[in-house]
């Protein structure tokens, strides 16, 4: 417990010295702002490319997994999993289309 201590008071004093030396470069700020707009559509289109990949992953797995415990209802299953995956790939797309319009 102690040494959390020393990393939150330590993390805490860095971020407040971050706050002086963002605001000196604030004479061009339209270059900052658009350079900042594409690191964050890249890093979250990147983030939403990647746990959608994982979800996919996870939903063809499942599926496998639930056609081989009952053959019975693999058509289901596949079905079911189909949606799924259109589903999820449309929030991918989502999201892409929200990082065009914000840049």
């Amino acid at each position: 417990m102690d040494k959390f201590k020393y990393v939150f008071y330590s993390t805490l004093a860095l971020a407040l010295m971050a706050i002086p030396a963002m605001a000196q470069g604030a004479a061009d700020n339209e270059s900052s702002v658009a350079a900042a707009k594409a690191i964050g559509g890249g890093i979250g289109f990147g983030l939403a490319a990647g746990l959608a990949g994982i979800g996919q992953g996870l939903v063809g797995s499942r599926a496998a997994e639930g056609a081989a415990r009952n053959p019975g209802a693999a058509g289901t299953v596949q079905t079911l999993m189909i949606i799924a995956l259109a589903l999820i790939e449309s929030l991918v797309l989502f999201a892409l289309l929200i990082v065009f319009v914000k840049l």
